[in-house]
C-alpha cells in the first residue's frame, strides 16, 4: 500500500511524492510509518527523515515541526527542510564542526548562548546525516 507524502517547508514544498514507507524524528524517538497506519498527529524534532521509494531511501533533514498521518497521507509542516541529495558534504562537515567547537567552547554561566550552540549542532548533525556523512 502506497503512502502519499508531503514536506513543506515555509519556502519550499521539498517532497510530494508516492513512497512505500516513512521513518520521521519524533520528539519522543523515531516513528516508522506504513500503508494503513492508524490515525496519528506527532511533533517532530530536528533529525532525518528517511523517505523508502521503490528500494531506495531518501534522506531529508527537518527542523522539528508536526506530522500529520491519516488515509496513507502523511503531511509534515516543518520549519526547515533540506533533502540530503541537495546538501554539499563539505559544507555540511565544516559547519558541523564549526557548531562543535561553538559547543565546546560556549560559556557555561551563559545558558542561552549553551541552548543555541547545542541547538546549532542539532541542525549541522541533521544536515551532515542527510547528507551521508554520518551514521
Amino acid at each position: 500500500m502506497a503512502l502519499t507524502v508531503r514536506v513543506i517547508a515555509p519556502d519550499k514544498t521539498v517532497w510530494d511524492a508516492d513512497a512505500e514507507e516513512v521513518v520521521l524524528p519524533s520528539t519522543t524517538g523515531q516513528l516508522g510509518i506504513l500503508g494503513g497506519h492508524a490515525p496519528l498527529l506527532t511533533a517532530l524534532d530536528t533529525g532525518v527523515m528517511r523517505v523508502r521509494e521503490a528500494q531506495e531511501w531518501v534522506p531529508i533533514a527537518l527542523m522539528g515541526g508536526f506530522a500529520e498521518v491519516e488515509s496513507d497521507e502523511v503531511t509534515v509542516l516543518v520549519n526547515g527542510a533540506e533533502r540530503g541529495d541537495s546538501i554539499d558534504l563539505e559544507e555540511a562537515k565544516a559547519d558541523y564542526e564549526k557548531a562543535e567547537a561553538r559547543v565546546s567552547s560556549a560559556p557555561s554561566d551563559d545558558r542561552r548562548e549553551v541552548i543555541q550552540a547545542n541547538r546549532d549542532l542539532k541542525r549541522a548533525r541533521a544536515r551532515l546525516q542527510a547528507a551521508g556523512g554520518l551514521s
